[in-house]
């Protein structure tokens, strides 16, 4: 499930890009098979990172690449360990949602970006996640999960002012929204129950199918129940 549209990105051939909090590799993946960046994926849980490797060890056998390269590490956001304006693209995808420190990482991120180069950060959409947080108390105080609902435009104020300028925005995921009420209104740990597991079934169909009929459902829906609100920045 990719949530940042890299098809609006300015790679160049040999550009280092990292995926801060990548989870199991879902982008680090998906730039990894551009066939020209050095994918860098990082994240502090080794399990998810023991998961993204053998994503990325996947690809690297049964995909063909000539330049592209990618590399793991254990790092966390709000200190990462790499050099000030050594990376040419950040992507922070569900991430700061799930930190305290989220100035902290914010600051990271804008710290070893390049001039002129891009950060993408998203996160829940406002109005989804209220009513997610309406529906479940579990939701909203399972250990690390989600411990605050961004505003969009204060959000985006307090990351400008770190020396980035927002260039564009969207919204992803429309189909996801309604399986996370679902889910909530039944209980976040009932997977199990009927409904939740034959709705995660069909989004497993169609992450792997990729009809068109439903892309373009979703594309329909993503303005107006869209779970992530994805924000693109350049640093000045």
């Amino acid at each position: 499930m990719i949530t940042v549209d890299l098809s609006q990105l300015p790679l160049n051939p040999g550009d280092i890009t990292l995926d801060i909090g990548c989870g199991s590799g879902r982008h680090t993946a998906a730039l990894y098979d551009l066939d020209h960046c050095m994918a860098v994926g990082a994240d502090t849980n080794l399990d998810d990172l023991a998961q993204a490797r053998s994503k990325l060890s996947w690809h690297s056998a049964y995909l063909p690449h000539k330049i592209g390269r990618w590399s793991l590490a254990c790092a966390d956001i709000s200190r990462l360990p790499f050099k000030d304006g050594s990376i040419d693209l950040v992507i922070c995808s569900e991430v700061l949602e799930h930190i305290h420190q989220d100035d902290m990482a914010i600051r990271e991120c804008i710290r070893v970006l390049k001039p002129g180069k891009h950060l993408v950060v998203s996160v829940p959409r406002r109005w989804p996640e209220t009513l997610c947080w309406a529906l479940s108390r579990q939701y909203r105080t399972t250990e690390g999960g989600h411990l605050r609902i961004y505003h969009p435009h204060r959000l985006i104020d307090r990351i400008q002012s770190s020396g980035v300028r927002l260039w564009k925005r969207h919204y992803a995921h429309g189909l996801h929204t309604p399986y996370w009420w679902l889910r909530c209104l039944v209980g976040p740990e009932r997977q199990a129950c009927w409904p939740v597991a034959q709705y995660h079934r069909f989004l497993t169909w169609d992450l792997m199918e990729k009809p068109k009929l439903t892309r373009q459902l979703e594309a329909a829906l993503n303005p107006v129940i869209g779970k992530s609100i994805v924000l693109y920045f350049q640093k000045s």
